[in-house]
């Protein structure tokens, strides 16, 4: 937007500076008409322009306050997220504390239930082989007495040949 008013003015204090002065004083000669016709000019663009200008502060003014509301928002909903953030970054370690917790009690949970299979199997093993050592003892002496039986046999024939 040009400001009209500005313009005239500046052409009235060119035409002033420009025009003859009156010898011995400090006063000049300029065409009171065209001088006229330009300062009413001015006055008459003056409100416009000084509104035209107020608009623009106002909308500045406006265009900042938006600017600084917006920043604030902006800050205040980073800082919102860096604290979800490290929030949920606690929430995080406390709940991997909590399963490293829960994996070891179970560590030790299975390693205990291992150790009393292991004893149950290692007598009930015991078990079975004083049981299979009585076996082969009597498989033994079974066959011990089958081989005898078989000399006696043997010498019951020969005597029964007789």
């Amino acid at each position: 937007m040009t400001m009209d008013s500005i313009e005239k003015l500046n052409t009235a204090i060119a035409i002033v500076e420009e025009a003859r002065g009156v010898p011995l004083s400090a006063s000049c000669v300029v065409h009171r008409g065209e001088m006229l016709e330009i300062l009413e000019g001015a006055r008459e663009f003056l409100p416009a322009d000084l509104s035209g200008a107020e608009e623009i502060i106002a909308k500045r003014d406006q265009i900042i306050e938006e600017g600084r509301t917006s920043a604030e928002s902006m800050i205040a909903t980073a800082r919102e997220d860096v604290s979800r953030m490290v929030e949920q970054t606690s929430i995080v370690q406390a709940a991997r504390d909590e399963a490293q917790r829960i994996l070891d009690e179970a560590r030790d949970v299975a390693e205990d239930e291992r150790r009393e299979v292991e004893a149950y199997i290692d007598g009930r093993l015991a078990t079975l082989e004083v049981i299979l050592n009585k076996t082969m003892e009597a498989v033994a002496r079974g066959r011990e007495r089958l081989e005898g039986a078989d000399d006696k046999d043997v010498l019951s024939q020969l005597n029964a040949d007789d």
